[in-house]
């Protein structure tokens, strides 16, 4: 009877640890030069390397950017479909719900950072445009977490201290 109930506890056990494993996604993010800014959906989280962790379901998106002084800043997207997650696989045949996170990430991530050109850029192709055309550019890289708040605002009073 006692090996009975232990093995019905430890199974239990087993299942628990399968769901809650299976919902969280683990990636390092690492970058060439090592200690840049890492920003995860607009937000600063920290430097490089950095280990993100989430629990995201299966197909979402997560938008990383990396700053690093004296270098281009770095935008993409990394998404939660590129490794089978098995403790979700193996929590979902019993309870269904973990298979909503059978996806994860991949391990990790690496990117190299291209230094700031010294050249001059191109005029920038908005001079022509209008303020609010310039506002409305804005309002969409902040929407789509490009931009922080404090880099929108700056950016917002320039255009409308350029254009009065």
């Amino acid at each position: 009877m006692k090996s009975r109930n232990l093995f019905v506890k430890s199974t239990a056990f087993v299942l628990l640890m399968a769901i809650f494993t299976g919902c969280a996604s683990t990636t390092i993010i690492q970058s060439v030069p090592e200690g840049a800014k890492v920003y995860v959906d607009g937000m600063m989280v920290g430097n490089t390397p950095y280990t993100l962790r989430d629990t995201k379901i299966t197909g979402a998106s997560t938008s990383i950017r990396l700053e690093a002084e004296g270098y281009e800043s770095v935008n993409t997207y990394i998404y939660k479909d590129e490794e089978v997650n098995v403790g979700a696989i193996i929590g979902g045949v019993f309870f269904w719900v973990p298979f909503l996170w059978i996806m994860q990430y991949r391990p990790a991530y690496m990117f190299e950072m291209l230094p700031a050109s010294a050249t001059p850029k191109a005029p920038d192709a908005t001079v022509g445009t209008s303020i609010s055309e310039k506002l409305r550019e804005l309002k969409k890289l902040f929407d789509e977490g490009l931009l922080t708040q404090e880099e929108y605002d700056a950016a917002r009073k320039k255009v409308i201290e350029q254009g009065l």
